[in-house]
């Protein structure tokens, strides 16, 4: 029996750094290697498509084998436009709830021999082994051994290999296999740890949405060239066409407006900017859809004004933009960085794609 003197009285020790206002509303952080082992299967078949997109930068196209029979191929990095026999790198992934050992593969070496010696791809120039819980010592002892992962690797052929490559047929160890196996490059065997991953996932639009942790800073907005460029032509005509609707004539081009139009026609084309801006980083921080969703929110926030009765064509666009720096976008990831030029800049966007019109034609209206 535990004596009382050996029982102490629970008393937790004073915080190792003061907290802060989101620990208390939301926890300390889990750190991300640790919250990728947790996820499930399905969750790391997904962050390891996230991650393969940061690939592209090294590779002239990075695939996902989708089909059934993978044939040792999760993820492939083709280095030249000749595809398999161009160059390329493989990417092994595996979620197990164990750091990666020997054991777990065998079958997938005997695979990438086998399927390269029946010459449905050639050798990859390097093969990597991914896993959640990252790679085991022993693996990674043998990995960093090539002419002992061989050994290994002819060792455990027969349990592993024999009748795991292919669930139909049985393949041994023989004759030309053998001759391929012995020729085999066992060099190329190597891993990619989890932090590696994460670094590389923390590259791609799909990080912050993951993870969390904020959006990174937007850059300077560009200021809009003198010349119009040619993404500008058809908002431009439709600023025009109000300018136009105002004064009771046509106007073409920015030397036939007044001085207060002039600085008017340069804060709209400012916000344009800002919006294209946002677009832009939106493209590299989180994932496809993202802005288009804010495009939408913005134009069934200002449909109603833009589609009311107006003096004219001036006063419409103006209301409509008015009304689009009033609209709270608290549900799109981007709310954290979307400022009020984006969301006026947004109805120059949706003008651009004819889906606002300032002066509607009878067609249009």
């Amino acid at each position: 029996m535990i004596a009382d003197e050996d029982m102490k009285p629970i008393s937790p020790g004073a915080p190792v750094s003061c907290p802060s206002a989101e620990h208390v509303s939301t926890g300390i952080p889990i750190p991300k290697p640790i919250r990728v082992t947790t996820f499930s299967p399905a969750e790391w078949e997904s962050f390891t498509q996230e991650w393969a997109s940061s690939l592209k930068d090294l590779y002239v196209r990075v695939a996902r084998h989708t089909g059934s029979g993978d044939q040792g191929v999760d993820v492939a990095g083709f280095i030249s436009d000749r595809g398999w026999e161009g160059g390329w790198d493989n990417y092994q992934c595996k979620h197990y709830d164990h750091p990666l050992r020997p054991s777990d593969i065998w079958v997938e070496v005997g695979k990438i021999i086998y399927y390269s010696y029946k010459g449905e791809y050639s050798p990859p120039r390097k093969y990597y082994f991914i896993a959640s819980r990252d790679i085991g010592t022993k693996l990674g002892k043998l990995i960093e051994a090539p002419d002992r992962l061989k050994e290994e690797a002819r060792n455990n052929w027969e349990s592993s290999c024999k009748n795991g490559i292919i669930e139909t047929s049985s393949i041994p160890l023989k004759d030309d296999l053998l001759r391929w196996f012995e020729e085999f490059d066992f060099s190329i065997f190597s891993t990619k740890s989890v932090v590696e991953l994460i670094d590389g996932h923390s590259k791609t639009p799909f990080h912050s949405v993951r993870f969390g942790g904020g959006l990174p800073p937007r850059p300077e907005v560009l200021i809009p060239p003198e010349e119009h460029e040619v993404v500008e032509s058809r908002y431009i005509q439709q600023i025009f066409n109000a300018y136009g609707d105002s004064l009771r004539k046509a106007v073409n081009s920015v030397s036939e407006l007044s001085s207060s139009l002039n600085s008017d026609f340069l804060r709209q084309r400012e916000r344009f900017y800002h919006a294209e801006s946002l677009r832009n980083f939106a493209r590299d921080t989180v994932p496809d859809g993202t802005f288009e969703s804010l495009q939408d929110e913005i134009f069934h926030g200002v449909i109603d004004i833009c589609d009311s009765s107006h003096g004219d064509g001036l006063a419409r666009m103006k209301a409509t933009v008015t009304q689009a720096a009033t609209i709270a976008t608290a549900s799109n990831p981007l709310r954290s960085v979307v400022k009020v030029q984006d969301q006026q800049g947004i109805c120059h966007q949706l003008a651009n794609e004819d889906r606002l019109f300032w002066v509607p034609t009878s067609e249009e209206a």
